[in-house]
């Protein structure tokens, strides 16, 4: 008899179905599993078999054959214990074949017949909804599972209870979405002393999501400025929690079910490797610049990193998206990011003080950041310079203002933008915007455009640098509640373009 039961094999942020067929035929007893599984699923043979023999439940003496459709696509995983065990009760007559072939399954079994969690719940929900199946997991990966509200999803403890469900003896209750998580902590700009001009640009960075550079001395503040950030970022949107946690699941970073409406802000150290960083690894997995999908991707100490590395961020910084090539796997992840990062001016750090400097100044200053590509540098929309903080200034009181104050410009500039960019597919906030649609949005008048050709040509600005220029000023003018950008709102853009330190 031949019975089927289906699971996902997960490719990138995408779950695709898989069948899984399991044929007891006459034979010598024998267990195989065929289809293309990876060592992990070549053992779940051993597993189903503990599994089975701790529910009593004996395995017939003919030939049982698994077999993983379609068969070249990979197959990874342990969550292939539960569609195979599924497959094979059926086959066996203990749960009807029918409900077998309407569910979706994935899970680990423990040699006890326990369901232990497995990561990917939530994209094998999306595909659950899609095909209009049933979906059985592990009890733990149930909430996770249940916040995509066209699926029906059920939990498990053990492989006892899913037997009695099938068989109408006791029945599954569906699984309930976890809570929402803020996630938002206690650090708040008004914990910064002086800097306004850093609160400033975190204030427009936040707004239409540009990347940043601060350079500054040690002690000067800029961990402590990216570490506020997401304190004044909106939450994000449903369809952008989802898209985010999707990612999140696929790495096993959701805790108890629970989707975080909060940004992400992933701060990798200066010595993580190129798959780390872009992705890849055996399973090609995702890397920071997709966790940090819809949040911010902080890199302090900059020029730290491997060159190799930082070049991998080009694209990624362009397209939104990163595709990750290896021999048995070419996977897309999303990567739309806000890029922060941080540096000191030289190797010791004290460039413009004289008393501290370094005998090599000023040009261990240039061998520093030089270390950082041309190319990269010009993919920063703000370039700031973070002066170091006067122990004067330590003395005074907090701010008049904090991160919920900034945090309502920054909303309602984005709703403006959201409104903008409706009819625009891809298109969300002002960095997002190219080609005509940026001139149009952020054209200047002739007096802005007679201060952005001056710039360019005393600066040198790229085509990219001179487009950036616009998108920020568009993001200005958008936090002045101005529908026409001013020749102020350009001025104040190219300042932020053209530091004055390097």
């Amino acid at each position: 008899m031949t019975a089927r039961s289906y699971t996902v094999a997960f490719q990138g942020v995408e779950a695709r179905l898989v069948e899984v067929q399991c044929a007891v035929a006459p034979g010598l007893p024998a267990f195989s599993v065929v289809g293309l599984p990876d060592k992990a699923v070549q053992e779940a043979r051993e597993r189903v078999r503990a599994a089975f023999a701790a529910m009593s439940i004996a395995l017939p003496s003919r030939r049982i054959t698994v077999n993983l459709s379609p068969a070249d696509l990979p197959k990874e995983g342990s969550h292939f214990d539960l569609p195979i065990a599924l497959a094979l009760l059926a086959a066996i007559g203990i749960i009807p074949a029918e409900k077998a072939e309407e569910t979706i399954a994935l899970g680990e079994l423990s040699l006890d017949g326990q369901l232990m969690p497995v990561t990917g719940a939530l994209p094998a929900a999306v595909t659950a909804a899609e095909e209009d199946r049933l979906l059985l997991c592990p009890k733990p990966s149930g909430p996770e599972a249940a916040w995509v509200d066209a699926a029906q999803v059920i939990g498990a403890a053990t492989l006892t209870e899913v037997v009695q469900h099938f068989t109408g003896q006791r029945r599954i209750e569906p699984a309930a979405p976890g809570e929402a998580v803020s996630g938002l902590g206690g650090k708040d700009l008004r914990d910064v002393k002086g800097q306004e001009t850093a609160k400033r640009a975190l204030e427009i960075a936040a707004a239409g999501r540009h990347h940043m550079l601060m350079i500054g001395p040690p002690g000067s503040g800029k961990s402590m400025l990216a570490a506020r950030l997401p304190s004044i970022l909106p939450p994000l949107s449903p369809a952008e929690a989802l898209e985010t946690s999707m990612i999140h699941s696929l790495c096993g970073l959701i805790d108890d079910g629970g989707i975080s409406r909060a940004r992400p802000f992933r701060e990798p150290h200066h010595t993580a490797s190129m798959a780390a960083i872009a992705g890849g690894g055996r399973r090609a997995q995702p890397g920071e610049i997709s966790l940090a999908h819809n949040g911010v991707l902080f890199l302090d100490e900059l020029p730290e990193f491997g060159r190799p590395v930082l070049e991998t961020l080009r694209q990624p910084l362009e397209t939104g998206e990163v595709m990750v090539a290896r021999a048995n796997a070419h996977v897309k992840y999303p990567s739309r990011f806000m890029l922060v990062a941080a540096a000191n001016p030289c190797k010791c750090g004290y460039l413009a003080d004289a008393n501290r400097a370094c005998s090599r100044a000023p040009l261990c200053g240039a061998d520093y950041l030089g270390r950082i590509s041309g190319p990269l540098l010009d993919r920063f929309d703000l370039h700031l310079d973070v002066p170091p903080v006067a122990v004067a200034d330590l003395e005074l009181p907090p701010g008049a203002e904090g991160s919920a104050g900034v945090s309502r410009r920054v909303a309602i500039a984005r709703d403006v933008q959201t409104a903008r960019f409706r009819d625009f597919p891809g298109l969300r906030q002002n960095a997002d915007a190219e080609g005509s649609l940026l001139e149009e949005i952020a054209a200047p008048d002739a007096e802005s455009r007679s201060l952005l050709v001056r710039a360019a040509e005393r600066f040198g600005l790229s085509a990219r640098g001179y487009h950036r220029v616009l998108r920020v000023a568009r993001t200005i003018a958008d936090l002045a509640c101005e529908e026409r950008v001013q020749r102020q709102h350009f001025a104040e853009a190219l300042s932020f373009r053209l530091p004055s330190t390097r």
